[in-house]
C-alpha cells in the first residue's frame, strides 16, 4: 500500500507543547473566517501561512512573534468577500488586447535587488497581503462586446521562481489569469505587467509596496510616507480611476503617424528577447557627465543612444528616433496606479549624430517642445479619436479591424525607446535594505533594442532589452559612457539564442 507522506508543518505542531497548540488552532480558526475562497484556493493560501511558519521557526524566530508577523488581519476582507468590481480599460489600454492578436505583448518588468536573498515563503506571504491593496490588479482580463475589460478574480495570486527569459507573454486567456507575474531569483524581486494594468509608476507603486511589506514580514522596521503605500489602508478610488478622462481634449490632435525610422542593422532573434543588459552606473558620475554638456540626464542618454543606435545600423541616410514616455501626473497630478503616460518621438537625421555638443541643443529643444503640455494633449486628442473609431464595432470584427490600427501604433516610426523612471524615492527604514533597482521593457515587433532607466541609491541602472545577437549597440553605449567618466559594471542575461 503507497505510503501517505508526513505533513511537516502537522509534525511541527505536534512538537509544541499545549499552549502554543492553541494558539495556532485559534490563528487558523481565525483565518477560516477571513478566507472564503474555493477549497482548493484556500488550500494553497492556508498552505501559505503554514510554509511560513515553517520558514519562522527555522529561523529561530519564536511563535509568538511569527503569528504577530502574519496577523490573519492582514488579509482584511479580500478574500472573504465575493467579486464584484469590474473596471474599464483605461484610454492606454484598449489597444494592448487587440494587439495581441497580431504577434504583440506589451509587457514590462520592474525589479529591486535586496541586500540579502529571497525567501519565496515570505515573499508569497508578502503577495497575499499586499494584493488588496491593488484591486485593479487583482483581475483577470475578459471579452466584453464591444471592449476587453479587468474583472476582479478573487483567488491566491502565485509567486514563482525566476527561469525563464525576462518579459515572455502572459496567458491572460485562461479563465482566472492574473496580468502580472511575481519572480524571484536569489536577491532580486521582480513584477512583470501586461501593459493593460498599468504603467510604470503604478507598476513601481506596487513593487514597492510588495518590498516593504515583505522587508516587514522579514524582521524590519518598516516606516510609511507619502512615497510608500500601507497595505493595511482602504484602496482610494482615485487611485485605479481612468486618468485620461480628467483631462480636457484639445481643438488639435498629433502624434501618432510619422515615417518609418531608421533601424539597427542586426538580424532579429527568434527569442524574444534574445538578452537583457544592465549598465549599473555610479548615479553621480551620470550626472557629473550630463553636467558638463550642461544638460539633463534624459537628454544626454537620449544622444549617446542616437550615436550607438547609428554605430549599429548600415543605413547611410533616412531619420533616427527614439519614443520618450511621458507621465501625465506631472500635468494632471493623479494618484491612479492605472496607465497614465503618452510618449514622443525624437528624431534626427543620421547626418545630424555627429557629437554630444552638437546633438544636445537639438534633442533638448524637441523634448522641450514635444512633452510640453498642450503637445501631450494634442496626443491625448489623437489618442480619443482613433479608440473612437472602433467604438462601436462588435470586438469579434474589431480585433481584425485593429491590424490597421495597431499599424498607426506600431514601432516602426522608433528606432529605439528611452523610458526613464527617474529617483525612487523610499523611506529609509526601506531604502536601507536595498542594493539596487531595474527596468526592462519588453520586446519591440522591429526595433532591435529598447532602453529603460531608474535610480536609486546612487545606483543609476540603465536596461538595454536586445532582439538581435548583434553587439554592436551595446558595446558602443557602453564606450561612449566610459568615456565620459562613467563608472560602471556591465550585467545581464545570457544571449538566448542558438
Amino acid at each position: 500500500m503507497k505510503q501517505i507522506p508526513e505533513n511537516p508543518f502537522t509534525t511541527y505542531i505536534e512538537t509544541l507543547p499545549a499552549n502554543e497548540q492553541n494558539k495556532l488552532n485559534d490563528f487558523f480558526t481565525e483565518f477560516n473566517m477571513h478566507c472564503l475562497m474555493a477549497k482548493k484556493e484556500k488550500k494553497l493560501l492556508q498552505t501559505d501561512f503554514e510554509q511560513a511558519l515553517l520558514y519562522y521557526k527555522d529561523a529561530g524566530v519564536p511563535l509568538d512573534t511569527a503569528l504577530d508577523l502574519l496577523d490573519i488581519r492582514n488579509l482584511g476582507g479580500f478574500y472573504a468577500r465575493p467579486s464584484i468590481l469590474w473596471f474599464a480599460l483605461d484610454d492606454a489600454a484598449k489597444i494592448y488586447p487587440l494587439s495581441m492578436e497580431h504577434g504583440s505583448m506589451s509587457v514590462f518588468r520592474l525589479s529591486v535587488y535586496l541586500k540579502k536573498p529571497v525567501s519565496p515563503q515570505l515573499l508569497q506571504m508578502a503577495l497575499n497581503f499586499t494584493i488588496k491593496r491593488f484591486p485593479s490588479f487583482a483581475t483577470t482580463l475578459k471579452k466584453g462586446f464591444f471592449w476587453h475589460y479587468l474583472d476582479t478574480t478573487k483567488r491566491r495570486f502565485l509567486v514563482e521562481a525566476e527561469h525563464d527569459i525576462p518579459c515572455q507573454p502572459l496567458k491572460v486567456s485562461l479563465s482566472g489569469s492574473q496580468s502580472f507575474r511575481v519572480l524571484y531569483y536569489e536577491n532580486r524581486i521582480s513584477v512583470e505587467f501586461f501593459h493593460v494594468l498599468t504603467d510604470g509608476t503604478g507598476g513601481m507603486t506596487f513593487l514597492k509596496t510588495l518590498a516593504a511589506e515583505y522587508l516587514r514580514l522579514s524582521g524590519a522596521a518598516v516606516s510609511y510616507d507619502e512615497t510608500l503605500w500601507d497595505t493595511g489602508e482602504t484602496p482610494d478610488i482615485a487611485e485605479f480611476e481612468n486618468a485620461f478622462a480628467k483631462v480636457p481634449l484639445s481643438e488639435t490632435a498629433s502624434g501618432f503617424i510619422d515615417k518609418p525610422a531608421v533601424q539597427m542593422s542586426g538580424r532579429l532573434s527568434e527569442n524574444k528577447p534574445c538578452r537583457v543588459i544592465h549598465f549599473k552606473m555610479d548615479a553621480a558620475d551620470l550626472k557629473a557627465a550630463s553636467a558638463n554638456y550642461h544638460t539633463t540626464i534624459t537628454v544626454y542618454l537620449l544622444a549617446q543612444l542616437f550615436l550607438a543606435g547609428k554605430a549599429a545600423t548600415d543605413e547611410l541616410s533616412g531619420e533616427a528616433s527614439i519614443q520618450v514616455p511621458v507621465n501625465m501626473r506631472k500635468f494632471y497630478p493623479s494618484k491612479t496606479v492605472r496607465n497614465f503616460s503618452m510618449y514622443c518621438g525624437i528624431r534626427l537625421p543620421l547626418s545630424q549624430i555627429t557629437s554630444l555638443p552638437a546633438m544636445i541643443e537639438a534633442i533638448d529643444a524637441q523634448l522641450k517642445q514635444k512633452t510640453d503640455k498642450p503637445a501631450m494633449c494634442e496626443m491625448l486628442t489623437a489618442t480619443e479619436r482613433l479608440v473612437g473609431t472602433l467604438k462601436y464595432i462588435p470586438l469579434s470584427i474589431k480585433q481584425p479591424a485593429a491590424k490597421m490600427v495597431y499599424g498607426f501604433l506600431g514601432d516602426k516610426i522608433f528606432t529605439n525607446t528611452l523610458s526613464n523612471l527617474g529617483v525612487v524615492h523610499l523611506p529609509d527604514s526601506v531604502a536601507a535594505h536595498i542594493e539596487s533597482m531595474d527596468f526592462v521593457l519588453g520586446t519591440a515587433i522591429t526595433n532591435r533594442a529598447s532602453c529603460a532607466v531608474v535610480t536609486i541609491n546612487d545606483t543609476a541602472m540603465l536596461s538595454v532589452t536586445k532582439m538581435t545577437a548583434d553587439p554592436t549597440f551595446e558595446e558602443k553605449l557602453h564606450a561612449l559612457l566610459s568615456a565620459d567618466g562613467i563608472r560602471m559594471k556591465t550585467e545581464g542575461s545570457p544571449l538566448y539564442e542558438a
